[in-house]
């Protein structure tokens, strides 16, 4: 059986295919189910995002039956998603899984939401009992790779997106974000970003201010803040140790006289002001008052490059850990087949001296003598353990196959010198 990881993502299909094969968690144990008993899975994982739906799994299933059975299972012809697929096998599968878990797979590079989906899938799957021995140590050790990798390397360090890189400014400025506050101004996806990163390093306190309060509101709920309307700012407005703005608004919605106002309640404790909207939201003027620090986007910019460069260097610190990580995976695969072939063997062997101690007996019951019985429960025994390997050896005599003929040899504990062609 292979070890498999099939399926596409952001690199490979556009939205509207990866959306079509997306599995709701509804519909993840039956998708399990349908692989371990439908596909012939011995053992079955799906991880599905936004970004990508991939099948981990031991099989013998070829490309096309997991293609038949994708499209089945979301009710598409083949043909629709065939182009799109790829399909990994053993050694390329483990190294798939690990640079996915470390973010190396990423439309962001490094970014750590994926191990988290990775984490879920597996759980999910061993709450079906779709896993095996196999699959839970891949994964758990994909785990352990994609902790080292966050430990030596830089890979989640530099910020790469606006939203990162705003949060990391904020963090430089201030340290500890525990005991600031953040007043959002708008409530699109780059500021729920900047909310979620805010959060994720220590801050607590957030104001959200919207036009349309209703949307203000729900983005404020998820983060236990307060949501206000854009006139509100000005009397709110001095709370906040961190501004960061991103609107449709065509004219700034925060001049320089309300940051005047609010710096003189401050005390004049710095605020910080990240301006990512275009056209911009903070007027420009406001960079001239003392205990303002106030970027752009295009300020943003120079920081994000550095940060990409910075992610590059660190993936390729990563690749090595991981093709390390790969090389003890594969070992250890490679010592579970070992220990399955001694147990068949011995199995095997078992049950041949049993065959062969049962017709014994036969024989002492039916009156032949022990001398007999032992001669022939001697020669019987040796003629059926030595029958395979003499097979082969003659085969591989005959054949020329030297490789064959060392392996034997070297098998059954023979000496003397090797055959030679």
């Amino acid at each position: 059986m292979s070890l498999i990881a099939f399926g596409l993502n952001h690199k490979t299909a556009p939205v509207d295919v990866r959306e079509r094969i997306a599995f709701g968690p509804e519909r993840m144990s039956s998708a399990l189910e349908g692989l371990i008993h439908g596909c012939g899975a011995k053992e079955a994982a799906i991880v599905s995002t936004c970004n990508r739906t991939e099948i981990y799994t031991r099989s013998d299933c070829v490309r096309e039956n997991l293609v038949e059975w994708l499209a089945a299972f979301h009710h598409l012809p083949p043909e629709a998603i065939a182009p799109y697929v790829y399909d990994h096998r053993d050694e390329l599968a483990i190294r798939h899984l690990m640079r996915v878990a470390c973010g190396l797979d990423s439309m962001v590079l490094g970014e750590p939401q994926i191990l988290g989906q990775i984490k879920d899938a597996f759980t999910i799957a061993q709450d079906a009992q779709a896993l095996g021995p196999v699959l839970s140590r891949l994964f758990q050790h994909t785990f352990s790779v994609a902790k080292q990798v966050r430990t030596d390397t830089q890979i989640g360090a530099s910020p790469v997106s606006v939203a990162f890189a705003a949060v990391s400014l904020a963090k430089q400025i201030f340290g500890d974000l525990s005991q600031k506050t953040a007043l959002l101004i708008g409530a699109g996806e780059t500021i729920e970003l900047c909310a979620r990163h805010l959060q994720g390093s220590g801050l607590k306190q957030v104001i959200v201010a919207n036009r349309s309060i209703d949307r203000a509101h729900h983005l404020a709920e998820q983060f236990g803040g307060l949501a206000i309307g854009l006139t509100d700012i000005p009397a709110h407005l001095h709370k906040a140790d961190v501004v960061i703005s991103s609107t449709a608004s065509p004219l700034p919605v925060l001049g320089k006289g309300a940051v005047e106002q609010a710096l003189k309640q401050r005390k004049r404790r710095p605020i910080f002001m990240v301006d990512i909207a275009v056209p911009r939201d903070i007027e420009p003027q406001v960079s001239d008052l003392q205990d303002v620090y106030l970027y752009t986007v295009d300020d943003l910019k120079s920081v994000i490059d550095e940060g990409q460069k910075s992610r590059a260097a660190a993936a390729e610190q990563a690749e090595e850990i991981i093709t390390l990580q790969v090389g003890h995976f594969l070992e250890w695969v490679q010592l579970q087949t070992g220990a399955e072939l001694i147990k068949s063997y011995r199995r095997q062997s078992e049950q041949t001296r049993d065959d062969v101690l049962f017709r014994a007996k036969a024989l002492l019951a039916a009156g032949k003598s022990p001398e007999e019985t032992l001669d022939y429960l001697a020669h019987t025994l040796t003629n059926r353990l030595i029958h395979h390997p003499t097979v082969v050896l003659r085969e591989a005599c005959a054949t020329g196959d030297l490789t064959a003929v060392h392996a034997v040899q070297n098998v059954l504990g023979l000496g003397g010198d090797s055959p030679s062609s």
